[in-house]
């Protein structure tokens, strides 16, 4: 699995082009996989899609950003307790904060690189006089908390970029290489996992060549999660940020194509390519994700699957699929059965003969919008009663990059298992996260992608908001979700408890 953080599905070869830029390697990898036209993401963002990876069920009904639970089935680790070797090699950071824990030791072997974004890595004792680092961009959209954050990890990531005064010293490039030397050593033997998982093309786009930042032009490369308060100029120079980035990380992949050439392990060796989400560069009028409307630019994403047993390649496969489809797949290929509690579905089927596997797929960031999609249609459902609150179930309590305060921890109380913990009663704890997302959307929107693939106007059709409510309340109680969220949402709950 080669996993890239943020990639942009409509820029990619087998899904669209940027004018003036190539990426010669995704064009190899279309060229040799099954390339999925309706792949959506399911929990955003980084660290709920990964929980995902592991235990192929939905994370935004019950928990926001979160380690691995103890009741959680985890693919990596049983992979290995079945004997297959699974190694990561990854320069994503927030596996190393609070919020990341119990990922990496669930593989056989793991090592990250530090110094992505705002990694707590290299020191900075200097004062910087409240000003910015040269490579965070602020607007006067931006609330002045996130100001204040945002100063903090703008000095944070210029200490850390310091360090990296070559190319062979970015993290990307030593993630790549940690991976392909796995393959040079293992290449010959089986019962394997491999999983390398870059940070990039997130942002900040920094560009490997540039570490030191002594070639900038003197635009800044870090967007706001903020609306586009900028001009058409500087909106240009960071989209082509971006795409420098995108480059790169199309040259490592690249060096991944070249070992799977050289040892020929295009016959027996399953290929993955995938990501967590997209990024706004501008469209829509907004930089970034999550407290935006989950337009297609983010949960729309490029999905490439190489599997020899068929030997299918160079194809388009219009089924509907899933992040949490991924980790029943990998189960599957290896020939261990699936846990019950993974809602997710192995695609070889898929990839062998196209057959379906779901009707609809939903998706949203915990408190905003419930989003499902049949493929043709998007709904948008907003929050219909915002006085009705969510809850973090959890036996971790810890946010992003902080334990949970005490002052949080006081309104927490006991909960039922769900059907899915494996009969552990569960922290129910008052979600702080969900609260700050309810405003994301005032209003329904629905799209028909089939006319309106750009998500440029909301339609009016009762008759499919009437069905996708139906198909999203199905889903919901297929997930087993809490009672409280059904409220939220204006859903009946009308199920029975069960254990």
């Amino acid at each position: 699995m080669v996993m890239f953080d943020s990639l942009r599905r409509g820029f990619l070869p087998g899904y669209g082009s940027i004018p003036g830029i190539r990426l010669p390697n995704f064009e190899r990898l279309t060229a040799h996989t099954v390339v999925f036209d309706r792949n959506y993401a399911c929990s955003l963002p980084c660290m709920p899609a990964r929980r995902e990876l592991h235990t192929g069920r939905p994370n935004f009904l019950h928990r926001s950003w979160g380690p691995v639970e103890p009741f959680d089935d985890s693919m990596p680790e049983i992979l290995k307790q079945s004997g297959i070797r699974t190694h990561l090699s990854t320069d994503h950071y927030h596996y190393l904060q609070d919020g990341g824990a119990a990922y990496c030791e669930r593989y056989s072997s793991w090592e990250c690189y530090r110094g992505q974004e705002s990694d707590l890595w290299q020191p900075d004792l200097e004062e910087h006089d409240g000003l910015f680092s040269p490579y965070v961009m602020i607007n006067s959209d931006t609330p002045s908390g996130m100001i204040a954050a945002r100063k903090k990890t703008g000095w944070q990531n210029l200490a850390n970029r310091q360090a990296m005064t070559e190319k062979k010293k970015y993290p990307q490039i030593r993630t790549f290489e940690n991976g392909l030397g796995f393959l040079d050593r293992f290449h010959a033997k089986d019962n394997w996992f491999l999983q390398i998982e870059a940070f990039d093309p997130h942002e900040p786009f920094t560009v490997p060549h540039d570490t030191s930042g002594s070639g900038d032009d003197g635009t800044p490369d870090w967007p706001p999660y903020a609306h586009v308060m900028e001009d058409r100029q500087t909106v240009d120079a960071m989209r082509m940020k971006y795409f420098r980035l995108l480059q790169c990380c199309d040259e490592n992949l690249g060096r991944v194509l070249d070992r799977m050439d050289q040892y020929d392990l295009w016959k027996d060796t399953l290929l993955i390519v995938n990501t967590d989400h997209g990024f706004l560069l501008g469209e829509h009028g907004w930089w970034g994700k999550n407290i935006m409307p989950d337009y297609d630019e983010i949960v729309h994403i490029p999905l490439y699957i190489w599997d020899p047993r068929c030997g299918r390649k160079g194809e388009h496969e219009p089924a509907l699929v899933q992040t949490i489809d991924l980790a029943p797949t990998l189960l599957d290929y290896f020939g261990i059965p699936v846990p019950p509690d993974m809602t997710g579905h192995p695609l070889g089927s898929v990839v062998l003969s196209g057959t379906g596997i779901r009707s609809y797929a939903m998706f949203g960031i915990m408190g905003g919008p419930l989003n499902i999609t049949d493929g043709r249609y998007v709904y948008m459902r907003a929050v219909r009663d915002e006085s009705v609150g969510m809850n973090e179930y959890t036996l971790m309590p810890t946010h992003m990059n902080r334990r949970f305060t005490p002052e949080e921890l006081k309104k927490a109380t006991f909960s039922e298992p769900f059907r899915f913990t494996k009969q552990c009663p569960l922290l129910r704890i008052p979600s702080t996260f969900a609260d700050a997302m309810k405003g994301k959307l005032k209003e329904d929107f629905l799209f028909d992608l089939s006319a309106d693939p750009g998500q440029n106007r909301s339609v009016q059709n009762p008759q499919v908001k009437c069905e996708l409510t139906e198909a999203m309340k199905m889903l919901m109680d297929e997930n087993d979700a809490p009672e409280e969220v059904y409220g939220r949402y204006g859903i009946p709950f009308d199920r029975k408890k069960e254990i």
